[in-house]
C-alpha cells in the first residue's frame, strides 16, 4: 500500500520481455528501456534477440542475450536464472509470445490447435509460474486480444487461448498479490509485421475496421506501450487482475 499515487515510471527496474524481438513486445521493451529501465527482450531467434540487445543497449538499458521458448519450461527457468545472475532480479514480466493458426476449425490440425493454445496460454502459464516464484514483489503484463471476446473466423485457437489467458491473468491476480500484480493488455488492430497484408492501407478489411472504429485507423504498437508503462510503474499499485483495452473504441462501436 502507498501513501500518495507513484508517478508512471519504470526508471531502475528491471524488465524481462517475452516475444520481446518483434511488434508489440519489442516496442514495450525499447518504451521501457527509453524511460530507464534494465530490460531483456528475449524470443526464440539468437539473432533477433541480438538485434534486440543491441537496439536496448543504444537506449542506454543494461541487458543479456538469452533465447526462450515458452513451450519449454526448462528454457523459461534458464532465462530466470540468467537474468536474476546477471541483472540482481526481476520487477516486471512481460509476456507477449504469440501464435495465430488461420484456419476454419474444421480444417485446422491438432498441431496447429495445440501450439496456439500451447504459445498464447500454456506458455504465459509457464512463464508466470516460473517468474512469479522468483519476484517479491513486482508486475506481470500479459498482452492479450480483443478476440478473447469475439467471434472470429478461422481463429478458433487464438481466440480460445485469448479467451483463457484473460482468465488466466485473474486467477494469477489472486494468488500472487498483494505483492506481484498480474493484468493483461487487450489491444485491438495493431499493424505490425505479423498483422499482414489486410491491415494495410486502402485494403477491403482495413477500410471496414476504419469505418467502425471511432478514432478512424488501427493502432501502431508504441501506442500499446504506454498502458505496459502504466501497469508496470507503481502509478498502477491498485490494478491487478484487470484487462485493459486499447482497440480505438472498435468493440463499444457498431456500424
Amino acid at each position: 500500500m502507498t501513501d500518495s499515487p507513484g508517478a508512471i515510471s519504470v526508471e531502475d527496474k528491471t524488465a524481462v520481455v517475452i516475444g520481446g524481438t518483434s511488434g508489440i513486445g519489442f516496442e514495450i521493451a525499447r518504451a521501457f528501456a527509453r524511460n530507464g529501465a534494465d530490460v531483456v527482450a528475449t524470443s526464440r531467434s539468437e539473432d533477433s534477440v541480438a538485434d534486440a540487445a543491441a537496439e536496448l543497449r543504444d537506449l542506454g538499458a543494461e541487458t543479456t542475450e538469452v533465447t526462450c521458448n515458452v513451450r519449454d519450461l526448462e528454457s523459461l527457468e534458464n532465462l530466470k536464472d540468467a537474468v536474476v545472475d546477471e541483472l540482481g532480479g526481476v520487477d516486471v514480466l512481460v509476456n507477449s509470445a504469440g501464435s495465430v493458426a488461420a484456419a476454419p476449425v474444421t480444417e485446422m490440425t491438432e498441431d496447429e490447435w495445440d501450439q496456439d493454445i500451447d504459445i498464447c496460454l500454456s506458455g504465459v502459464f509457464r512463464a508466470i509460474k516460473v517468474f512469479g516464484d522468483a519476484m517479491d514483489e513486482g508486475s506481470i503484463v500479459n498482452i492479450s486480444s480483443m478476440s478473447a471476446d469475439q467471434s472470429r473466423e478461422a481463429r478458433a485457437g487464438y481466440v480460445s487461448a485469448k479467451a483463457g489467458l484473460n482468465g488466466l491473468t485473474r486467477a494469477t491476480a489472486a494468488d500472487l498479490g498483494p505483492d506481484i500484480r498480474v493484468n493483461a493488455i487487450s489491444p485491438g488492430f495493431v499493424k505490425t509485421e505479423l498483422a499482414g497484408p489486410k491491415l494495410e492501407d486502402g485494403s477491403e478489411f482495413r477500410e471496414g475496421v476504419d469505418e467502425r472504429t471511432p478514432m478512424d485507423r488501427v493502432a501502431t504498437p508504441n501506442e500499446i506501450s504506454g498502458a505496459a508503462l502504466y501497469l508496470a510503474s507503481d502509478a498502477a499499485s491498485f490494478t491487478t487482475g484487470e484487462i485493459i483495452t486499447i482497440d480505438g473504441g472498435y468493440n463499444n462501436f457498431s456500424v
